[in-house]
This record gives C-alpha cells, structure tokens and sequence, in this order.
C-alpha cells in the first residue's frame, strides 16, 4: 500500500496541471543546510542531520503550488480476503448520528454553515443549514488524531493514527488532498497548529515518541524535530506575536520552545516549565501572550501566569476563589481580551492589561483578580473547545460540550447579546447498548448520560430524547410477539432498575398537535437488581423477559400485560449477556454467559410452578453449568510441535536430495555422525490466574454454544457443550472446549459483538479495535472454512472505540453500530441509494386513551429497594406483626394479673391487722425479683454501652466549644448594675494572652522555683558554716593538743619566722613605696595630654548639645536620615507592639478587677441588705400596721452580672428545656428565644439556695441575727400575756418596747438606704474612671493599628534589608580579616629585607677576606679572582632568566644593594671576564702559585655560591611577599569601595523606608483648643499643611532659647577664666622647673660629702637582710626538731611491743607446764589401764559388756587429750616464734 502511495504521489489527478505546465514550475534550488533537522533528543536538544543536510549539494524539485493528490487513490478501503468472492461494497456508509464530544479540540468552523468534527475513522462536514454530512475517510484505516485549520480557513489538516501515520493537508471547499506529510510520529498524531502566517505547520504525536515536528508543509519537508517530553502531550501552538516561539502542555508539564538559528543551523531548543511551590498540574489550555509570557490552566481552576520557565503569579478570584470551579479547559486572546473556557460551564472575560502586568504581593503567590464579564452556558454543561467565526459580520462562538452538545455562543457581553443556543446534542462518551424496532427504521440507544434516544436511520434524524437519574446500561426493542406496534423499549439502568418506556407518535393523539417527532412515555418501573443491568433477552414466544446484572443474578418476568415478577437465580458470576434458545431448539432454554468465564443454561421457568410467597428466588430450577479452561496454551504448543516436525522433515528431505545428487554425479559420500543442534524447549503450558472475561456467544446446537473471549484467550472461537455431570460444585469445574476456530489477527483484537443476519447469510463481528468484520456463511455452520474469508472495515476509533453494539434493521438492508467512542454508524447493505429514498420509517401510534391514563411512577431514589428486598421487607414486616400480636397478647394477660393483685392487697388492707399478710409475703419467689433487678441493670449497662459513643462524642464537643469559646476567654462581659439608678459598668471582654508575650517576663511557676532557690541558698549557707565551724573546732583542738606538747625550741623557730616575717614586709613596704611613686610618675606622663587632645566630657557635650539644639527636622523632609539608635526594623516593632498589648491587656485587667471587686460589693450589699430586711420584719413584727414603715426593696443581681450562671444546669433544668424544646410546633419559633435561655433566666432571678443564704449570712455577720433573735424570743412572752390585762409596767415596759423598735426600724432602714448609696457612689466612681481608661484605649488601639501599618511596610522591607545589613556585615568581617594579613605581609617584608642585607654583609666579608689572603702584589690575583669569580657570573645569569620578572619588580628596592655588589665586584669588566672565562682551566693550580691559597680560593667559591643562592631564593620570597601584598592592599581596598557603597544603598534604602512610613495615616485626635492653625482667625477645611506639635517640646524650645543665650554669656566668662589660669599656669611650670633643678644640685653635693660618689637611695631602702638564707636556716630547724619527735614515738614503740613480748613469753610458759601435767596424767592412766586388763580381765570374759563400754570411754577420752595436746605443742611452737627463739 505504500508503495502504491508513492506511485499516487507522482500519478496526476483530473485537477492537477499537465506534466509539461509541472516541469515548467519546477525551480532547481539547493537544499539549505540548516533547513532541515534530525530528531530531537530530549535531555539536551541535540539534533541529527537530515538527509537534505548529509548531501546538501543533492538538487530537489519544488512540489508545484497547484498540485493535488487524489482522494480515492489515498483514503482507506475495505480490506477483502483474496479470491473470497466478497463484493467490497458490502458496506456503504450511510449516516453518522453521534460525536465524539470527550475528544479534545474536535470541533473546527471553516465559514459560518460548515462545522468539522472527527468520528472515528471519518472527519464530518455538518451544514449547519441543511444538517446535511460529507464524510472524509482516513487514509490508512487507523484513526484520526486531530483536525486543525489553516489560518486563511483555505486548508485544513487531518492528523491521523496508525503505524507510521500521515498527515494530510486537505483544500477547502473541494476536499481535495493538497499535501501529505509523512514520518513526522510513529504511532498517531495528537495535536497540530499552523503558523500565524501559515507558512509552518507544527504538530506532536501520542506514546512512545511524543515527537515534536515543524512542517514546510507546503513542500512536504520537516524542518525541525524534537520529543516534546516523555509523557502524554496534549497541545501545541506557535506564538502569534513571536514568529520563533511554540509552547506544549500535557500531563503534568508545560514546555516552551524557541526555534533558534545557531552556528550550526535551525535549532529547537525547549525549556520546560518549573512549577516551584505551585503544586504540579495538568495543564489543558493556555495562550501566548504578546511580549513572550503564558498564562495557562490548571487542574483546579486558577491560572498561572509564566515567565522565563518559571510561574510569576497564580491567579484566582476574591477571597482565594478559583478563577473556574474545575479544569481550566482553554483560553483566547482575541482582539486584547482574554477568555477562560472552563470545565464548570462558565467563559469569563478578564482585563487583559491587569493580567499581562500582575505580580505576587506576599509569599503565597496569589493574586486576586475579578473577571469583567462572564457567561454561563447552561446547567450541567463542560465545556471543552470553542471555536469562532464570523456571521453576517457579527462573530459568534461554536462551543464542544462534553456533556454532549454544540453550542452557539454570543460572547459580545452587551445589551444585544443572544443567549446561548444548543444546536445539536448526542450522547455523551461510550454507547452502552443499541437496539432496532422489529417493524421499521427505528434504532434506541442508551448510556452513561442518562438519556436514552430514538433515531430515523432513514431521514437521518434523531426523533425524541428522555432523560433519567441514572445512565442506561442496556436496552432491547420488544420483539413483535410481545408488541407487534414495535413500540415497547426495555431499557436497563445502573442503578438496577428496568424501565418499560413506550414510543408513539404524537400525532395520534387528539389533544396534541403533532411535531412529526417520535415521543416517549413511561409505562413502568422495575428494579429486579441491586446492581447495574447489563442483560436482557425475550424468551423466543414472547412469554418471558429475562434480565442479567452485575449482582450475579438473572431475575424473569411473566411478560403478559403487568410484567409480574417470576423470580430470580443466583449466577457465579456478573452476568455478560444472554440469549434464549432458537425456535429450531426443542426446549426454551436461556443461555447466560458471565464475565468470569462461566456459562449456564436453564428452562424457561413456569410462573405458577414457582412458590414466592417468602421468596422470589427459584431453587428448584435445574442448572447446568460450564466453566471455561484455558487450552490456548496448549493449541500454541501443539502447533509449535508441529512446526518443529514440519522443520525436521524438511531438513531430512533436503538431505536425502543432496546425497542423491552426489551418488548421481559418483561422489563417494562419507556418513558422518552429524551432531544436531539442540533445540529450544519447548514453552511449559500457562493458565491465567484470572480467567479471561466471556465477551459474547450464541447458540450452535441444543447444548452446545460459541464463545469469543478476551484477555490471554482472545484469537479463537470456542465450541462449547454443557456436560451431563452436574453433581460437581461450579467453581471446581475444568470444562474445554471440543472444537476450536482461529480467526485471522485477532490475539491482541477479540471480537465483542456478533450479530447475524435474518436470514443468517452474514455474520457481523464487531472488534475492539473499532472495526467491522462480515463473515460470509451462506447458512452454513460455524467452521474454520467459513471463517477463513472475511470483509474488514475500520469504522470508530482504533483506540478506544470498541463496538458496543451490531443490529441490522428488520429486512437486512441496514446495519448500524454503535462504539465507545460515542459515535452511531448506519450502513447500506449491498443496497444502492437510490431505493433507500423511497423507504420510509413509520412511527407507531399510541394506544387508545393514552392521553388519559395516569403518568407511571418512577424509580428516582437509587438505594431504593429491589423486588427481592422488597418481598424480604414485606415477610419480615409480617413477622414481625405476629410477634407484635402475640406481644400484645402477653401485655393484655399481665395486665389482668396486675387487677387481681391489686384487688387482693385491696382486700389484705381491709382485714384487721393481726390477719394481714406483709409486703414480703406476698413475694413467692425472691429469686425472681434479683433476676429483674439483674436484667434491668445489665439493660441500664447496654444502654450505656450503646450510647457510649453518642456520649463520648457529646463530651469531646462540648470540650471542643469550651476550648473554643470559654477557655480562650480570659474575661467575659459582666456588666454590674447601680441599684437605684440606670448608671451600669460593663468589663472588657479579653482574650486569654500568648505565652510569646510573657517571654522574657516572671512567671507565677517561676518566681515558686526562684524563692524555694532563696530559701535553699541560706540553709546551705548555714550548713557549711557550721561544717566550718566544726571543722575549725577540731583544728582547735589539735592545736591545743599541740600547744600542750610543744617545747622551747619550737617557740624558739616561730620567733625566728615572725622576725624574718617582719623584716620581708618592711622590705616589701619600701619596695611597693618606691613601685607606687615610679607608677604615680607613670600615670602622671601618661594623662598628660597631647597638643590636639580633647575632653571627652567636652565632647560629649558638645554631642548632647547638637542632638539637643532643638532642630526638629520633619520625617518628611528629603534630608532627614533617621538616627541610628531610632532605626526600625520587624522584630523591633513586633516586640514594640508586643509591649503595647502587653500593656493594654494589663490595663483592661486591672479594670476588670476592680469591676468584679464592685461585683462582689455588690452581692455582699444585697447580702447584708436581705439579712437587714429580715430583721427589720421580725421588728416590725411587733409594730402596729400604721406604725410600720415600707420595707426597702431587696435588690437582684441581673443575669448579665453573673453569666457564668448560663453553664449551670441540672437535671431539672435539662428536663424541662427538653419539654419545651418537643413543645415547639414550628421551627420559627426558635427564632424567639430557646427555652433554655428562659429557663435560664429563671434560674437567674430564682431565690438563692440554702446553702447560699448561710453563705451569705455567714458574710454579713453576727450581729444583726443576735438583735432579731431577742426580739423574735421576746415574741411569745408577749403573745401569752395579751389575754391578761396589762399593768402599768407592763404598759410602761410595752411603750419603751415600742419607742425601740420604731428607732430600730429607722435606723436600719437609713442603713440600707446607705448601703445603696455608698454602691451607686463606688459605681459611678469607676464609671467615670473607665472612662478615662476607654479613652486611653482608644488611642493605643490607634496607636496599635498605625504600628501594625508599619509592621507591614517593615516585613517587605524587612528582606531587602537583612541582604544589605548581611552584605555589610559580610563586608566588615572580610576587612577585619584583611588587616592582620597585611600586617603579617609587612612583618614578613622585613624579615626578609633584613635577611637579605645580612647575607650581603656575609658577602662583602667573604670578599674582604679573599683580599686579604692574596695580599699585596700578588702575581696571581687576577687568576684566582676570576676562579673565585666564574660560576657566580653564570648562577646571576641563570637567576636573572629565571626570575626576571621577579628582579624588575624588586628593581626599585633593591638599587642600593646592586651599588653594593659593584663595589664588591673589584671593578673587573663583566664582558672581558665572561670572554676570558674559556680562556683558563680553574681546576689545575698554575705553577709558582701557592697550593693552599688556591684551595682557599676554591673554598671561598664554594662559599660564595651557597651566599648566592641563598641570597637569590631571599630575593625570590621578598618578590613574592611583595605580589601578596600588593594583591591584598588591591583588595582591601575595593572591600573598602564596596563597604561605603553598601553603606551608602543603606542609607538610601532606610530613606525609602522612611518614605513609605510616612505615607501611613496616623490618626491623631485633638479639641478644638488644641487647633492653633488658623487662617485669618477661622480654622481651614484644609489640614493637609498643618504640623501637629506638642505643646511641651513648643514650650522647651522657646526655653531652650534663653537657655542658650545664658549658656553663650556664660561659656564666654568660662573661656576668658581659662585664658587667665593658662598664663598663671605657665608661669608657675617655669618656677617649678628652677625649684626642681636646685634640689637636685643640692642632692648631689650632700651624697658626694657623705658618699664620696652617687648612690642610688631606692637599691639603698630596698636591701634587706638574706631571706632565703633565713627561710633555709628555720627549715633545718624543723626538721630537727622533726626527725627528734620521730625518733621518740619509735622508742617509745618499741618498748611497747617489748612490754607484750614478756607477756606472750609468761602466757608460753604456764602453757607448758599445764602440757607436762597432762603427759604425767596420761602415763598415770595408761598404767592402770594395763593393770586392769592384766588382772581383772579373767573373771569378766563372757560377760565382757561393762568393759567395752567403760574401754570405749577411755579411748574417746584418750583421744580428747591427745587432741588438747597437740594443740597446746601447736600453740608453744607459735609463741615460741613470736618471742624470737
């Protein structure tokens, strides 16, 4: 095929010119090198050379202006398998009625009727007027990625998709192909845009190589090329005001590109867009601006401006509200206005001009700017694209929603503008299911929009439109066994709701006049499912509808008239499709294919069979099933065995055939065992984890189907059968097919859709690339045959625009597709127009009495119940009614149980009581009433366990608005009424202060921890004083142990150190006399001042009085620099402000205080007052009723003066608000008042409890209570004696009673008068002094508000300044480090100047002493000089090459050592020493001359060449000493330059600071008597001139006035005292001096008299004795006196342990002596024992018991003297050595 392009290329259509009139415009030009670039690489913008660059001296023809290829050799065709006898005119296109309205940019006007749109594989010309389509195919079948048009609108170019795609540039109106661009992308175009002048065409591709290409477009040539980035790029445009710049956005990223001319040719160089802070978005749209800046969308609706790569500003609407509310989709600078297109339906107009010059004001970036006008197109619109053109003169706008539709928009923004117009609407995205009437034209579709339409596929027209709440998933016409109308539509939503929709005409009606347009009316509503319905088939009779779901149910309906549900199945799987079973089929059976590779068949179920009364699901209905295995692995692995096989035997017969040969031609032929290649082995078999989805299927046979699957599966058709085994679970099932079809490139292309002809002569695939497949069978069986030839069409898009759905209208002369892509595709089938004009499709009437029949109710609510959840509510309703009833029952039976028990207590109250039963005995079982109050705690516990969370969530929210509203607040509003007046004080409602503004300052916690240190700090203190003391007390002590055992000769030593003592510090005296004199002479030279010395006291004077002169220059005046201890910076006025509130805060505390203190009195008042009132009742108690006076009323605390009373409830208070919060009929009595307010204020103004009244009592006192007790006692004495008569005592006694308490009533009736007095007096006291205070509080928040002005203006100023004070700062460090380098450089200098001066020394020496060992006359002197001098002249010569610069930098300074060195050089000539110096041999002494003088001389050499060269390497260091120096005095002073000028940019900088301070409005109240600006005695309107001035710095400066004029006159008297006491001054010095000289004289002569000579009187006073002898002398003294002390506590020691020697030796002896008498013992015993054996033994000898144990106590008694024994020796052997012997 491209070959065939290719030959096109040059083939000439009808349009095109002759090939002479061609040849004749052909132009030989030489390629540019630079016109063409190679491809881009993405990391630096490299480029490769084209072609046209490798050969640029290639000649190439200039493709002719009037070229055009033709149309039918290059637009794409349906592909026919050879020889298959398939007419490739299967298909013609008849209509497209959809739009791919969610396509970017699909949506180009070309004039005002013609309208381009991209469907599919088609670009769309729609006439507006005549709604007419011309369709224009792609040319390589793969897509079309974007359309854009020329800007003469003379072109328009259609990038296309597919392997290696074109682009082709089409002339407008002929539709001719103008040019064909190709290889500028690899998989598909995305979007392209012509250059302002049309010249350059720029255009980007899709995945994998994003390519970036500019076009000559005209000669088909790249000009540049680069990958654009390496993500989804979704636009590209060039700058209409920069010719040079393009910009591209996409995923994530915007990209700027300039196409820049270098030295080796046109490069693309792109910079990519860095969004900093900004958080990275994707951006849709954007426009160049005219000087170089962008501004674009974002993802969140604000727009960023850009600049140089980076974001300038974000812009967005007041209060920080996006610009648009979503995606911002484009934007036009059209004629200097910006529009903004946004996904939220809206197109705002903004100033342009405030835009192109916005900048951020603070460090979010925002910027907040308000459109001029905006248009809102209509509810639930998104609008994506607009595109303009001009009609009738007047410009309107075609607008791409992608809800949907087309709009035409008049953005005008005037008082004629027209409101926005919809001209077309289609679905929105993918299709999800399509249907045709079984009777005539009409095609239903349905999707996600939720709308479902009706189309005339013959007039091409859409005929009415429903909306709903949810998207439609599926949709069926009702077959004409149901309806034979054809008007019935079932159409399934995702939501789970069925809906019964009938389509009628209009016209049919009597009461409406017909528009000609189909209508449709809702007959009724199901919801069988839960989920989205994605099924529906009617049973092959009519009877039965049934509906599958992604709930993994199938549910039926008994069709009939009502649609009365059957009942439902469960599936293991969503279900895919269904389909019944044809009439050939015996059985009705429904074949029910799920997503997940089962596939079920079941009868058709028989309504009244089915039992539903609890439950529509059918249980009973058999099942049979079929779960799909995989075998494509292993299909692939048997046909690779056979390839190998196939192989093999090919090689072995190619073999046979060479040895046939050779045998032929009498080659002998040697067998070789022939090693075979070891083959690859072979691929293991692979079965997906997940099955592969069931995409559709059909019926074969009775129980066998077809399959298509997708996924690993895809590429085959699968015959399956239902196997008879159903006794195995499903999910465990492995079922394979039994025959298996490959269709041709389908692995990576399933087949979605499978639809049959009528007549089942074509089988119509539909793929999920987007396009048709025709199969023909012929009615023929499914074979692989069959399915070998085929006709394939690419219809919708390759990417996303799998078919959805395949139909062909009733009588097979149609077939209409519909795919994801959104766009509905009508075909003629082998049909020709013309007969297709005569058809018409016919509308069905509505039924009789329609008009009158009651609207269905719908479904709306999407949770609404299903008819199973329905049925389930219904039983469980039921249920629960039975329980209520037997509940009720149960309740009726207790409650006559309850009558007969309270008859029977009736009756136990009316026996007498000795008969009566008690309470407990009526009690049968005490068990039963612990298990009630057990139950009834654990309900009490569950409630609580169940409200736990309710309650835990009260709590945190009551917490959250206590910390919120109370706990901030420091002071709340109490305002304190006066009692008999209206005068009231209210306190400042504050806030609870920051802890920041009590850094620095003591806090309560702290000044605890300070004084628990104080208290610490003395214990401690007087702890270690006593540990002194104690410690001091010991020393005593030992001192006096000491003291007692000293002897004379240690007094004798102190008395020798306290005399050596005295004399050191007598000495020590004179000397520090003498030191003190020489320092007072120092101190005295020292303070003597030099001649240009000034009193420090004087000049700060002089300082004070040039601050103070009483200059007050304004703030505002260009000269004024603010002083430097006046500068201001933030975090000075922060910590100015702080102060300020701080202050404020305090103020407003104190006051507040005093105010709750007045509140306080107050209560105490009303206390007192309640507690005067009761006693003056008790008073007046005895009174006669006109004898008693009114009783003063008792005051009450209003609820405002104590509202903290508001946050104090109890139960009852809670209760009752309840009650009147349920009591409320309407909510707008809320609005009157809550009821807990008024409760509230009743328990506001309630009595005070008891507790308060003996609280209150217990604060007014005692005293009153005691009178009204006496007179309260006294009551009853009289009331006893008021029926006797009284005597006159009595009487007497009753009168003063009387003349008591009427003074008593008075007098505390005056008291309470007074005590309301008094509190009014306090009130209006502190009224007025709050007053004041809100005064003063008024001017500090004044004064606040200017300082936080200042603030702001310090922070922007704020970082310019840290730069600046950093740079000095930076500035200053940097010269203080400089000047310890220059010194150490000039330390350095001189070291080796000196260095350098003493080597010529050593050499003018060395020198000297060679004269003088030739000495005079010697004959050999000119000899041995030039031995002495020959290698020094060639080492100064390789010196000077080497270190020449060196020698001319140090030429100055070392002129006079060069005059030195002549003058040592004996004057020889150096040329006539150099010449001669080849003359002699200076290694053989010449004869006659002295051998040890030429040795000498050749030591001297030696000598002199080491001073050389030390002296050359001195030189060297001194020059670079001196480099270093020069460079760092170079430094110093341009870091100098630098600090004056950052000094000055300071200056400068505090100026500007000051000017934008000045520029605040400082709001200064002032009286009218303040007012002293007066013109012509009245005061102006204008005080723009005036100058506010204290009056007291008025009043110091006119005393500063005279104060200066006294100050003059009195410095002059000064002046003239000071002259005087100079000359007095002077005169004395010269007398002091004569004074002076004549006691020196004096001095002298007396030391000479007695002296002899001149001695020196301070050596004289400060001798004194040895010390250090005397020190030694008194340390030998002590340490005799020592080393005696010693040698007696050793004596003394030693008779100690002499002493315990003698003891030890009497202890050894006695010891011994008690051992010899116990052997004496043991011999006395040992002798009786052998006695007794020898004599008594005889007698006893059979009887021998007494004697063992008598023997036995012997032996143990031995042994126990035998063991003292051996302790003794042991003991004697120990002292033994002890005593030493």
């Amino acid at each position: 095929m491209e070959a065939a392009q290719e030959e096109n290329k040059t083939s000439l259509p009808e349009e095109s010119p002759t090939a002479e009139e061609e040849e004749e415009e052909v132009e030989q030009v030489e390629s540019d090198h630079g016109s063409i670039e190679g491809d881009f690489k993405e990391q630096d913008n490299s480029e490769e050379p084209s072609e046209a660059q490798k050969k640029p001296d290639q000649v190439e023809k200039k493709i002719s202006e009037t070229f055009f290829y033709n149309y039918e050799d290059i637009c794409s065709r349906p592909w026919v398998t050879e020889d298959s006898g398939i007419p490739i005119n299967l298909l013609t296109l008849k209509h497209s009625f959809g739009y791919d309205c969610t396509r970017r940019a699909n949506l180009l006007m070309m004039d005002s009727q013609t309208l381009l749109y991209i469907a599919g594989n088609h670009v769309v010309l729609l006439d507006l007027k005549t709604k007419s389509h011309r369709y224009i195919r792609s040319s390589g079948g793969g897509g079309i990625g974007f359309i854009t048009a020329h800007p003469t609108k003379q072109y328009f170019a259609v990038g296309e998709k597919g392997r290696k795609p074109n682009l082709i540039i089409y002339d407008y109106p002929s539709l001719r192909p103008y040019r064909i661009l190709r290889d500028g992308t690899e998989e598909a175009y995305v979007f392209g845009d012509f250059k302002h002048d049309g010249t350059l065409l720029a255009s980007v591709g899709s995945s994998p190589d994003y390519m970036l290409t500019i076009w000559d477009w005209k000669q088909e040539k790249i000009v540049l090329r680069s990958k654009a980035f390496s993500q989804d790029v979704y636009k590209v445009t060039f700058s209409a005001d920069n010719e040079e710049q393009l910009t591209t956005c996409g995923v994530g990223h915007i990209r700027f590109w300039k196409m820049a001319l270098t030295f080796t040719g046109l490069k693309l160089q792109g910079a990519l867009g860095r969004f900093g802070k900004t958080a990275v978005s994707d951006i849709i749209g954007y426009v160049e601006l005219p000087d170089g800046k962008v501004i674009s969308g974002t993802e969140w609706g604000n727009l960023l401006l850009w600049e140089g790569g980076l974001i300038k500003v974000e812009l967005c609407r007041g209060e920080q509200r996006p610009c648009h509310s979503g995606p911002v989709s484009q934007l036009i600078l059209e004629e200097g206005e910006l529009f903004t297109v946004g996904k939220d339906g809206y197109i705002r107009l903004w100033n342009f001009e405030t835009i192109d010059a916005a900048d951020s004001v603070d460090d979010t970036g925002l910027l907040e700017v308000e459109p001029m006008n905006e248009l809102h197109v209509g509810k639930n619109v998104s609008l994506s694209f607009m595109s303009k053109i001009h009609d009738s003169g007047q410009a309107f706008w075609y607008a791409q929603d992608t809800n949907g539709a087309i709009w035409k928009l008049d953005l005008t923004f005037s008082n004629m503008t027209q409101d926005p117009e919809c001209l077309f609407t289609f679905h929105s995205g993918r299709i999800e299911a399509m249907s045709v009437s079984p009777i005539t034209y009409l095609l239903a579709t349905t999707a996600l929009d939720r709308s479902v339409r009706i189309y005339d596929f013959i007039s091409d027209r859409q005929l009415s439109e429903m909306k709903f709440k949810q998207g439609g998933t599926a949709l069926t016409w009702a077959p004409c066994v149901v309806n034979p109308k054809g008007s019935l539509i079932i159409v399934g939503f995702e939501d789970g709701v069925v809906r019964i929709i009938e389509v009628y005409d209009p016209k049919g009606l009597p009461v409406i006049a017909g528009t000609g347009n189909a209508e449709l009316n809702l007959k009724k509503a199901l919801k069988p499912h839960a989920a989205a319905v994605t099924a529906m088939a009617y049973e092959r009779n009519g009877a039965v509808l049934a509906t599958g779901s992604k709930d993994k149910t199938v549910f039926f309906f008994a069709v009939e008239d009502e649609y009365e549900p059957i009942g439902f199945i469960c599936v293991p799987g969503p279900v895919q499709a269904l389909q019944w079973s044809p009439p050939s089929h015996v059985q009705s059976t429904l074949l029910i294919l799920c997503e997940n590779g089962f596939v079920l068949q079941v009868p058709v179920p028989v309504p009244k069979e089915q039992n539903t009364a609890s439950t529509y699901q059918l249980k009973n209905l058999p099942m049979q099933y079929f779960h799909f295995y995989s075998i494509k692995s292993r299909i692939k692995l048997e046909e690779e065995i056979a390839l190998r096989e196939k192989k093999r035997e090919e090689k072995e017969k190619a073999k046979l055939e060479w040895i046939r040969q050779q045998q032929e031609m009498g080659n002998k032929i040697e067998e070789e065992a022939e090693e075979e290649p070891e083959e690859e082995p072979l691929p293991s078999l692979y079965i997906p984890e997940e099955p592969s989805p069931i995409l559709c299927g059909f019926y074969s046979a009775p129980g066998k189907f077809w399959l298509s699957l997708g996924g690993y599966d895809s590429g085959f058709l699968y015959h399956c059968e239902f196997s008879d085994d159903d006794q195995e679970d499903p999910e465990d099932r492995k079922d394979e097919p039994f025959e298996v079809i490959p269709i041709e490139d389908t692995d990576d292309n399933p087949i979605h859709q499978i639809c049959f002809c009528t007549g089942r002569v074509w089988m119509f695939c539909g793929m999920q690339n987007g396009s048709l497949r025709a199969y023909s069978l012929q009615d023929k069986d499914l074979s692989a045959d069959t399915l070998k030839e085929y006709w394939s069409f690419s219809v919708h898009d390759n990417d996303y625009g799998q078919i959805r759905g395949i139909c062909s209208s009733y009588d097979d002369r149609f077939l209409i597709t519909c795919g994801g892509d959104g766009n509905i595709f009508t075909f003629n089938i082998l049909s020709p127009e013309d007969v297709q004009k005569e058809l018409k499709a016919k509308i069905p009437s509505p039924k009789s009495g329609l008009e009158k029949e009651k609207a269905a109710e719908d479904i709306e609510d999407p949770n609404a119940y299903n008819i199973e959840e329905v049925k389930q509510k219904k039983e469980y309703d039921r249920k629960m009614k039975e329980a209520e009833e037997k509940k009720q029952k149960k309740r009726e039976e207790l409650i006559a149980l309850r009558h007969e028990f309270l008859l029977l207590l009736q009756k136990n109250q009316k026996l007498p009581k000795h008969m009566q039963l008690h309470r407990e005995q009526f009690e049968m079982d005490r068990k039963i009433f612990e298990e009630l109050d057990r139950q009834t705690a654990q309900r009490i516990q569950l409630v609580q366990k169940e409200l736990a969370w309710e309650h835990e969530k009260h709590s945190i929210g009551l917490q959250k608005l206590r910390n919120q509203f109370r706990d901030s607040l420091e002071f709340d509003t109490v305002v304190v009424h006066a009692i008999q007046s209206n005068h009231q004080i209210s306190t400042y409602r504050l806030l609870v202060m920051s802890h920041k503004y009590y850094q620095g300052k003591e806090r309560p916690s702290w000044k605890r921890t300070v004084l628990k240190q104080a208290w610490k700090q003395p214990e401690e203190k007087q702890i270690t004083i006593e540990s002194r003391r104690t410690t001091i007390s010991e020393g005593e002590e030992e001192t006096v142990e000491m003291t007692e055992v000293q002897k004379p000769t240690t007094r004798y030593i102190e008395c020798r150190r306290e005399k050596i003592r005295r004399t050191v510090e007598k000495s020590d005296k004179v000397k520090a006399k003498i030191m003190k004199r020489k320092a007072e002479w120092d101190e005295l030279y020292k303070s003597k001042p030099s001649d240009d010395y000034e009193n420090p006291k004087d000049v700060e004077e002089i300082k004070a009085a040039q601050e103070n002169m009483g200059c007050y220059k304004l703030k505002s005046a260009p000269n004024y620099r603010v002083p430097e201890h006046e500068l201001m910076n933030a975090e000075k006025k922060v910590a100015q402000l702080t102060s300020l509130e701080v202050l404020i805060h305090k103020r407003k505390v104190n006051m507040n205080n005093e105010i709750m203190s007045l509140r306080d009195l107050k209560v105490s008042v009303i206390e007192e007052i309640k507690c005067l009132v009761q006693e003056l009742k008790s008073i007046q108690a005895a009174l006669d009723s006109s004898e008693r006076l009114p009783l003063p009323l008792i005051p009450q605390l209003h609820p405002d003066e104590v509202p903290e009373k508001k946050f104090e409830y109890d139960t009852d208070i809670l209760l009752k608000f309840k009650e009147e919060q349920e009591a409320k009929p309407k909510p707008q009595e809320q609005l009157e008042g809550s009821p807990s307010s008024h409760s509230f204020r009743q328990g506001f103004l309630r009595a005070p409890s008891i507790k308060e009244v003996n609280s209150m009592t217990q604060a007014a006192g005692s005293h009153p209570m005691k009178t009204a007790s006496s007179v309260v006692t006294e009551q009853p004495k009289v009331s006893e004696t008021e029926k006797a008569e009284p005597t006159e005592m009595e009487l007497e006694i009753l009168k003063r009673e009387k003349i008591k308490n009427l003074y008593l009533q008075e007098t505390l009736i005056k008291k309470i008068n007074a005590l309301m007095i008094n509190f009014d007096a306090e009130l209006r006291f502190l009224r007025h002094k709050k007053l004041k205070l809100d005064v003063q509080m008024k001017n500090a928040e004044l004064r606040y508000i200017t300082w936080y002005e200042e603030l702001l203006i310090l922070k922007n100023f704020e970082k310019h300044e840290n730069l600046l004070r950093e740079r000095i700062t930076a500035l200053i460090s940097e010269q203080e480090a400089m000047q310890p380098k220059l010194k150490g450089c000039i330390a350095q200098m001189e070291d080796r100047k000196c260095e350098i001066v003493r080597l010529q020394e050593c050499e003018k020496a060395l020198y000297a002493n060679f004269q003088a060992s030739l000495g005079e006359n010697n004959e050999f002197a000119d000899f041995l000089t030039k031995v002495l001098m020959k290698k020094v002249k060639c080492t100064e010569k390789k010196e000077r090459e080497a270190d020449g610069e060196d020698v001319n930098e140090e030429k100055d300074e070392e002129d006079e050592n060069q005059e030195n060195e002549g003058e040592s050089s004996l004057g020889i000539d150096e040329e006539n020493s150099v010449s001669e110096d080849e003359a002699f041999d200076d290694s053989v002494c010449p004869e006659d001359c002295n051998e040890a003088l030429f040795q000498n001389t050749i030591q001297l050499r030696q000598k002199w060449l080491e001073i050389e060269e030390a002296l050359a390497k001195e030189k060297k260091v001194a020059a670079n000493l001196r480099k270093k120096y020069n460079a760092l005095a170079q430094k110093a002073k341009e870091v100098e330059t630098s600090l004056d000028t950052a000094d000055r940019e300071l200056d400068t900088f505090q100026w500007e600071k000051q000017q934008r301070m000045n520029d605040l409005y400082v709001a200064v109240p002032l009286k009218l008597h303040q007012v002293e600006y007066l013109i012509n005695g009245e005061m102006p309107s204008d005080f723009s001139q005036a100058l506010v001035f204290t009056n007291q710095s008025l009043e110091y400066l006119q005393k500063r006035i005279v104060d200066l004029h006294n100050e003059k006159l009195m410095q002059r008297e000064i002046y003239k005292a000071a002259q005087e006491q100079h000359k007095q001054l002077i005169q004395d010095k010269k007398e002091m001096e004569i004074t002076i000289r004549q006691l020196e004289e004096k001095c002298n002569y007396l030391m000479m008299k007695k002296f002899g000579r001149l001695v020196d009187f301070e050596a004289v006073q400060s001798y004194s004795v040895n010390i250090r002898v005397e020190e030694l002398e008194v340390q030998i003294m002590e340490k005799e006196y020592k080393h005696s002390q010693e040698l007696k506590e050793w004596e003394k020691r030693i008779s100690d342990l002499k002493q315990q020697l003698m003891k030890l030796t009497k202890e050894n002896s006695s010891k011994l002596q008690q051992l010899n008498q116990f052997c004496f013992e043991k011999q006395q015993l040992e002798t009786k024992l052998a006695s007794l054996k020898n004599d008594v033994g005889v007698e006893f000898r059979h009887t021998r018991t007494t004697d063992i144990k008598d023997k036995a106590r012997l032996e143990s008694r031995l042994k126990r003297i035998t063991g003292d024994t051996a302790l003794l020796r042991q003991e004697i052997s120990l002292l033994n050595r002890k005593g030493g012997y």
